[in-house]
C-alpha cells in the first residue's frame, strides 16, 4: 500500500521549483517576476473555500512528479501544467479546467511561446475528463498520460490518506445537502469504476490500480450507509 504523502516537497520548495521550471523554458525571465507569478499561484490555492484543491494537493503531485520525471520528455511543461491545472477552482461551476487553462495563457503568454502556452493549455483541459485527446492517443509521447495519472494518484493512496481526500472533497461541496451529495458522489465514483483501467500508464496501473478500486468501493459503501 502506497503512502503518497511521505516525500512531498515543502511549500517553500514548491515556489523555488516553480522558478526553476519557468526559467528552464525562458532563461531571460527575471527572478523577481517569477516570484511574483508564484505568489499569485499560491494565493489562488490558499483561497478559503478550498479544502482539497489546495497547495497540499500540489505538494502531493510533486511528490509523484519526482518519481516519474525521468520518464517525461518535457518535464518543465508538465510541471507548469501541474501548478496551474486547478489554479481556478469554484465547486459551484463546471468550467474550472477551462478557466485555469485560460488563466495560464493570460499570465504566462508574455513569457512563453504561443506553442508552449497551447501545449500547457491542452494538458490542463485533459484533466477535465482524464482522457487523452486524439493527438495524445496517437502520439508516442506519454507525458500527458503521466500528468493525468499523477492527478488521480490520490485514489490509490492508503485508506487514511484517501479518507482525508474524500472528507476534503465533501467540505468543498458543503453548499450541497447530504442526500444530493451522496447521489452525485456515488455516480462519479461508479463512473470511475466502470473504466477498464483508472490509470493510463503501466507504472501507475501496476502500483495503484488495485488499491484505488478498493478505496473507491469502500467510499461508495460508506456513502450508502450514511
Amino acid at each position: 500500500m502506497t503512502n503518497l504523502l511521505s516525500a512531498t516537497p515543502s511549500v517553500d520548495n514548491l515556489g523555488e521549483r516553480f522558478v526553476q521550471h519557468l526559467s528552464a523554458l525562458n532563461s531571460d525571465i527575471n527572478l523577481t517576476v517569477c516570484q511574483v507569478v508564484w505568489q499569485d499561484i499560491a494565493e489562488h490555492y490558499n483561497e478559503t473555500p478550498r479544502a482539497y484543491h489546495t497547495l497540499r494537493h500540489i505538494q502531493q503531485l510533486f511528490g509523484q512528479f519526482d518519481r516519474v520525471k525521468h520518464r517525461l520528455d518535457e518535464p518543465h511543461m508538465i510541471a507548469l501544467a501541474l501548478y496551474y491545472h486547478d489554479v481556478i477552482y469554484d465547486p459551484t461551476r463546471s468550467d474550472n479546467e477551462a478557466k485555469s487553462a485560460e488563466y495560464i495563457v493570460a499570465k504566462l503568454g508574455r513569457y512563453l511561446s504561443t506553442e508552449q502556452c497551447a501545449r500547457i493549455r491542452a494538458l490542463i483541459m485533459m484533466t477535465a475528463t482524464h482522457q487523452l485527446d486524439d493527438f495524445e492517443s496517437s502520439n508516442a509521447n506519454n507525458d500527458a498520460a503521466y500528468l493525468l495519472d499523477m492527478d488521480l494518484s490520490i485514489l490509490g493512496a492508503t485508506w487514511p490518506e484517501y479518507e482525508h481526500y474524500a472528507q476534503a472533497v465533501r467540505q468543498e461541496y458543503a453548499h450541497i445537502n447530504t442526500a444530493a451529495y451522496q447521489l452525485g458522489r456515488i455516480a462519479v465514483l461508479e463512473d470511475l469504476l466502470a473504466h477498464s483501467s483508472l490509470y493510463l500508464t503501466d507504472d501507475y496501473h501496476d502500483r495503484l490500480e488495485q488499491q484505488a478500486r478498493l478505496n473507491i468501493k469502500r467510499e461508495i459503501k460508506s456513502l450508502r450507509l450514511d
